[in-house]
Parts: structure tokens; C-alpha cells; sequence
């Protein structure tokens, strides 16, 4: 006869409903739904992971520089070379800074 291990029984739930108050089985993700009255047992938790998968579809830049667009002028594309330059400056001098403080804290 074998004994039963750490992760051989599920870990079993519940959750008092915010609308009707009874419990109900509950297995911590945003959908469930109360067994009495089939409301969201954690609307919060369900507005939190729409608010986290609009987040993801956003696009954003890993690197915010100026851009050039290419209806700018001569003069100022230079300019905004010169800027993007010292942008890129300021960031190689931040992480060689972040990469000495990490080596030097072990």
C-alpha cells in the first residue's frame, strides 16, 4: 500500500462570495465563480488580469531615444543625432556603473 505524498493530493480551496457570502470552491484563478449565485468570487483579481493582458499587448520600446522622423530637415536630424548620441552615452555610463556596484557587492 503506498502513502500518499506532498504533491499527490491537490490543495482544496474556498472562498467566501463578496456577493451572496457563502463559500465556495475556489481555485485561485481570476474566472471562478461562486457555486450559489455565479458571481466572480475576486472581480478584482479579474479586472487586474484584463488590465495585465492590455498591458502585454501594448507595444513599447526597450530603449526610449529621440526619434528622427524622416520629414525633419537637415539641421535638425543633426541635432537629434547628437541628442540620441548623448542618450545612448548616458546609458552605457549608467550600466557599467550598475555592472561595478553588482561586482563590487559580490
Amino acid at each position: 500500500m503506498r502513502t500518499p505524498q506532498m504533491g499527490d493530493t491537490p490543495l482544496l480551496a474556498s472562498k467566501k462570495c463578496p456577493n451572496c457570502q457563502q463559500w465556495s470552491a475556489w481555485q485561485h484563478n481570476p474566472e471562478d465563480r461562486c457555486e450559489h449565485c455565479g458571481e466572480l468570487l475576486d472581480p478584482r483579481a479579474q479586472q487586474s488580469a484584463v488590465e495585465r493582458a492590455e498591458l502585454e499587448n501594448q507595444k513599447t520600446s526597450s530603449l526610449i531615444l529621440m526619434e528622427i522622423k524622416p520629414e525633419d530637415k537637415g539641421v535638425t536630424r543633426f541635432f537629434k543625432t547628437i541628442v540620441r548620441g548623448g542618450q545612448l552615452a548616458f546609458a552605457a555610463i549608467l550600466s557599467f556603473i550598475v555592472w561595478v556596484v553588482t561586482v563590487v557587492a559580490g
